[in-house]
């Protein structure tokens, strides 16, 4: 009994050792598991974006990346090197889609849809996943996605076509819906000669950084230019909305030629019949005088509040990768506002904003946010995210927007922009000639900006906006009624099926 009890005694300690070692055994445990979570979850970026770290970038480049497509046809694919970093991007007809698209290198990232995309792209995005927070704690990549645009593959083509390499850009958009019909940029180039991370690829970089004509720089988004006449639209909106105009055909008073307020400057036409003219005819023929005075007696206040609903100043805007602001300066006297009002002195203008002005005319009044992409889907096809609700805002009264449709639809009838007539349609449009350069020396930049509905149609289909530097042409031969509204009426009947 005894040796049975000393033996029960002699055992409690060694009991209450072990349990006191497995209690320290959890503890380290439960410390190598915190520390792994710790590693895993809390300091994963930390590691992930070490430059030493190449697992994510080998994993990123192991599957093929995900495509953009135009209608139901991708534009873009993978082809596997057989290297660490895998598989290289691929472009079908590069330069057509290149301001849409952008570049994906292996050397020098991403830009416009590949980058704006790149989540659902590359696999990324946890909403291709349906294990998303498994994904965050693996760290795994999913199978990438694909980005439908919004593009009119033919309305694509023919502004291309149009441009036949020459400065310039073309945006085109649907005003009853903001969707992108067109965005081209000329000259372009093939973004996949900056796929890989080789020393061609390098080379291509430098190549391309260096050639004085900008190929990668972006025209239809990215550049903004002095809109001349075209910004007329805007400085009528902006009388008729005042009350200043209310007869179409009514004589102003203007005079020919119109001295710059507070100056000894005069601004003359270069058309003739522009004194005391109606505004229709101002408008038809493009008379920088009336419009000048129009701006002047508006007031900087109402210019800059109708220039503003249009989305002058807005640097918020995106398709969905940013655009450059266009402006229309605030802070300017009576001289320098009259010049404003006829789109010169400070005003600059994107290609897309200039769409944007022809769209509400031809809608109403309504702007729509202009997008870029349809949706995202899952390899398969299967809808991830549809296009986001796209705010309407009413930038002039109605009224006031029938009349801007009757205007236009008299230059293309009758005035300036007859060659961008189309049979069985109704085409409203606006020539532009903008000066630019030391004391205006520069070659002029031609613009357009039209709509187009066909007959047989309840709503506009396409509203247009084409800007060419023509270099090469002489300063009397370029204008925007021959150089740009032929572009302009290609992609309206495109759009239009015509």
């Amino acid at each position: 009994m005894s040796e049975y009890g000393g033996f029960q005694e002699g055992g409690r300690p060694m009991a209450r050792y072990i349990r006191h070692a497995c209690a320290f055994c959890t503890l380290l445990l439960a410390a190598l598991l915190v520390n792994a979570a710790r590693v895993q979850v809390v300091q994963s970026r930390v590691y992930t974006d070490n430059p030493a770290n190449r697992r994510a970038e080998i994993a990123r480049y192991g599957h093929p990346r995900g495509d953009i497509l135009v209608g139901d046809e991708p534009i873009t694919g993978s082809v596997d090197t057989g290297e660490q970093l895998r598989y290289e991007r691929t472009y079908k007809d590069g330069p057509l889609y290149a301001p849409v698209t952008g570049f994906a290198s292996q050397s020098y990232g991403t830009t416009f849809l590949e980058h704006a995309g790149d989540g659902v792209l590359s696999g990324t995005d946890p909403m291709l996943s349906p294990l998303p927070l498994w994904n965050d704690v693996t760290r795994g990549l999913g199978p990438a996605g694909n980005v439908v645009t919004t593009l009119n593959r033919k309305a694509q083509e023919a502004a291309y076509r149009g441009l036949a390499g020459r400065k310039g850009a073309v945006a085109a958009i649907d005003p009853a819906t903001g969707r992108v019909l067109a965005l081209v940029s000329s000259p372009s180039y093939d973004p996949g000669v900056l796929s890989g991370n080789g020393e061609a690829v390098a080379s291509a970089w430098a190549r391309l950084n260096h050639d004085p004509e900008k190929p990668m720089l972006n025209r239809a988004v990215r550049q903004t230019y002095p809109p001349g006449s075209t910004f007329k639209v805007v400085t009528a909106a902006a009388a008729l909305d005042a009350g200043l105009v209310t007869d179409l055909d009514a004589r102003t008073d203007s005079p020919d030629p119109y001295r710059l307020p507070g100056t000894t400057t005069r601004l003359t036409n270069e058309a003739d019949g522009c004194r005391d003219a109606s505004l229709r005819a101002a408008f038809e023929w493009s008379c920088n005088t009336v419009f000048a005075k129009l701006g002047v007696d508006v007031g900087v206040q109402g210019m800059v509040a109708t220039a503003g609903a249009f989305g002058f100043n807005d640097t918020r805007l995106r398709i969905p990768f940013s655009v450059a602001p266009s402006t229309f300066d605030p802070h300017v006297d009576r001289a320098q506002l009259a010049l404003s009002s006829i789109g010169q002195y400070n005003t600059r203008a994107t290609p897309l904003q200039m769409a944007m002005v022809a769209a509400a005319v031809a809608d109403r009044g309504q702007l729509r946010t202009p997008y870029l992409v349809e949706r995202t889907t899952r390899r398969s096809g299967e809808t991830v995210a549809g296009s986001a609700v796209h705010p309407v805002r009413q930038v002039l009264n109605p009224s006031t927007a029938e009349r801007l449709k009757e205007l236009m639809t008299d230059v293309v009838r009758e005035g300036t922009g007859r060659r961008a007539a189309i049979p069985r349609a109704q085409v409203g449009g606006k020539t532009g000639t903008a000066q630019h350069g030391v004391g205006n020396t520069g070659v002029p930049y031609a613009w357009f900006v039209s709509w187009a509905q066909a007959d047989d149609s309840l709503e506009p289909q396409v509203a247009v906006a084409v800007v060419v530097e023509d270099a090469s042409a002489n300063r009397g031969e370029i204008s925007g009624g021959g150089d740009a509204a032929p572009i302009a009426r290609d992609v309206m009947r495109a759009v239009l099926g015509r």
